[in-house]
């Protein structure tokens, strides 16, 4: 149930096991939170945000390469990331990465300029943080909070580092940061999220003989002596035979509506992405750029189409359109060397990107299995361990398929 990443990551993995998989989307559309789709405005294809990977995402690559796809987002080099901090005028380059013990935190020209190394130090205390600690509490604030932390929070977290869980952190500074210069290396959609992680995961399930059954939302699980024995759609009442297995894929509030007394994480965090159709071209040509001191948090530009990202995104989400657009564009004329009147834009708010990845809220995360013995949970705000990215949905869905695959198995 469900044809986001999550949903396709699990069918993908039971339909190379050998399952009989049934695929249904309550939606017209599969994909979920990373999609493409047409805009008539922009009068082109375009995301509904940045998703962008790191090498360190391993579950992510080996979904992509379980559906054919891996070719389809590119590493955009060994040189570091771009970064430009509009309030200084300065520019750098963060390389991150270097192996398990991070002794480039050693050498002043490897560190984040302006940064010391007592700050670099301060990591040991995110990795002996507490349930309940925050990145900033354990980070501190200066340069390096401002330069590093904070951009890395809010990219993988979606969440300010002064609420932000710190544990949930370890994981992205641990593969990032001590993982070699190869798990650093950012990657993105080569020709936009659809043809990279959608559009082949459909393609190889229609040649399992699975079609995506759209617009097919799911009201009720029948349930029965601890299983579920039906779903309940709109129309058409499917009868769950023994042995077989449900994979919730929903998001975290569907679930919860569909399970009586589970418990999910209740409050989300926004991101803005603003869409621009350029009519020159930038004097930085850099495909991804990161931005501080400004409105922007990140610049990802493929061909003429620019796509600025803003994440944790709370107080810019209740600005209007005009206004974050119009901020937006200056930002991108300093930072880009764009100039000339605001083009063609679309602006796009995910109010419900993700879970707001606080202490309390990650708490809230429930584990793949439910009460119900048939019935497993799949989703990037389910408990594995990671921050509810692209990642953290592909490695839910290979662990709903490996449990809904032992529990079809038995019945054999």
């Amino acid at each position: 149930m469900g044809a986001g990443i999550a949903g396709l990551s699990a069918a993908t993995a039971l339909a190379g096991r050998g399952s009989r998989v049934a695929l249904y989307e309550a939606t017209g559309h599969a994909g979920g939170r990373c999609r493409s789709y047409h805009d008539a405005v922009l009068g082109r294809t375009i995301d509904n945000g940045t998703h962008v990977l790191v090498g360190a995402n391993r579950a992510a690559f080996r979904y992509l390469r379980r559906i054919g796809a891996e070719d389809r987002v590119m590493a955009l080099g060994d040189g570091g990331v771009p970064f430009v901090d509009l309030a200084r005028g300065e520019r750098w380059r963060a390389r991150l990465g270097g192996g398990a013990v991070p002794w480039w935190m050693l050498f002043p020209g490897r560190r984040i300029p302006g940064t010391g190394l007592g700050e670099h130090l301060r990591l040991s205390r995110l990795f002996a943080a507490a349930p309940d600690a925050t990145v900033a509490a354990c980070l501190g604030h200066g340069p390096l909070m401002d330069r590093l932390w904070r951009p890395l929070t809010e990219a993988a977290l979606n969440t300010a580092p002064e609420e932000a869980s710190a544990r949930l952190l370890v994981p992205v500074v641990r593969g990032m940061l001590m993982g070699g210069a190869d798990a650093a290396r950012v990657h993105v959609a080569r020709d936009g999220l659809g043809p990279a992680f959608i559009e082949p995961a459909l393609a190889l399930l229609a040649q399992h003989g699975v079609a995506a059954r759209l617009g097919a939302r799911l009201r009720q699980l029948d349930v029965t002596h601890g299983r579920v024995t039906g779903l309940v759609f709109d129309d058409a009442r499917i009868a769950i035979a023994v042995g077989d297995a449900v994979v919730l894929a929903v998001p975290a509030g569907v679930a919860a509506n569909l399970v009586p007394g589970l418990t999910v994480p209740l409050a989300h965090r926004p991101i803005v992405n603003v869409h621009i159709a350029l009519d020159g071209s930038p004097t930085n040509p850099e495909p991804l750029v990161g931005v501080l001191g400004g409105t922007a948090h990140w610049f990802h530009r493929r061909g003429a189409l620019l796509l600025a990202t803003v994440s944790a995104a709370v107080a810019l989400a209740e600005q209007s359109a005009e206004a974050i657009a119009a901020a937006i564009w200056r930002d991108a004329a300093r930072a880009l060397g764009l100039d000339g009147p605001l083009p063609r834009h679309r602006v796009v708010k995910e109010r419900l990107a993700t879970f707001a990845q606080t202490p309390t809220e990650v708490a809230r995360r429930p584990a793949a299995r439910t009460t119900s013995r048939n019935l497993i949970l799949a989703g990037d705000w389910t408990a594995t361990g990671l921050p509810a990215t692209i990642d953290s949905a592909a490695l839910s869905g290979e662990t709903a398929a490996a449990l809904a695959h032992a529990i079809v198995s038995e019945r054999h």
